[in-house]
């Protein structure tokens, strides 16, 4: 097994890092949050620069994304990779529980839908490609979040003004969004009753990876006569699979 190289590990994460952030961050702050030696940060720093990874805004003292991370974004977008793995797992998992199902990113504090599929009969969703809905509503977002380290979840949702409402319901505050994902965690699985699209539900799973930043999610007409365990099992089997394929 080859070994990993501490540098381009540390670069990693600091790329990752920026992509994260609404906006340039200074490097004290990115040494800070990822632990690393503040010399160490700005060498990384430096480097990445030098090959358009990062940028410096002189008068703000800070960094951010460069030219070429968006240029391997775009790269990612053309091959759709992830979305490309799951789509016969999805379409299996729609055959096997008969609602419909869809695979969300975590972008900022939204989650933005990357491939659907719908079972034949039910009604349409919002949840179709492209779409981008508020994280902390959605069961699809909800599933992500619970799997961030606390700061990063604070850094998404520094006030009140941060939480979006679409139907009324759904947590409005720091601690009630501590509740539900302390609650997502320890179920294992995250859900949403209407607070999203009222008389919908939706129940999701993250899927395990380096960015762990992708989930799936099965939702149906709250009046339909759904097992949600049943549905559970079957997004945990489907999860597995994906993870598997991306390994």
């Amino acid at each position: 097994m080859s070994r990993p190289v501490p540098a381009a590990s540390a670069a990693l994460r600091v790329l990752r890092y920026l992509s994260e952030r609404a906006a340039p961050v200074p490097a004290g702050r990115i040494a800070r949050d990822l632990g690393l030696p503040r010399s160490t940060a700005y060498h990384l720093l430096a480097a990445m620069a030098a090959e358009s990874f990062v940028v410096h805004y002189p008068e703000e003292h800070a960094w951010g994304v460069g030219i070429a991370a968006w240029e391997v974004g775009q790269g990612y977008t053309r091959q759709a990779p992830l979305a490309r793995l799951a789509r016969l797992p999805l379409t299996r998992l729609v055959d096997r529980v008969g609602q419909s199902a869809h695979l969300s990113v975590l972008h900022g504090s939204d989650v933005v839908y990357i491939h659907e599929e719908r079972a034949p009969g039910r009604p349409p969703l919002v949840t179709d490609v492209g779409v981008r809905l508020p994280a902390h509503l959605a069961a699809s977002g909800r599933a992500i979040l619970a799997g961030l380290p606390r700061q990063q979840v604070r850094a998404l949702y520094p006030s009140a003004a941060a939480f979006t409402d679409r139907t009324g319901a759904g947590p409005r505050t720091s601690a009630a969004l501590r509740r539900v994902l302390a609650e997502t965690r320890a179920r294992g699985y995250a859900t949403e009753d209407s607070e999203i699209t009222p008389g919908f539900a939706s129940v999701a799973v993250a899927i395990r990876s380096p960015a762990n930043l992708a989930s799936l999610a099965v939702t149906w007409p709250v009046a339909s006569d759904v097992d949600p365990a049943g549905v559970v099992a079957a997004l945990r089997a489907t999860a597995a699979t994906i993870e598997d394929r991306l390994r």
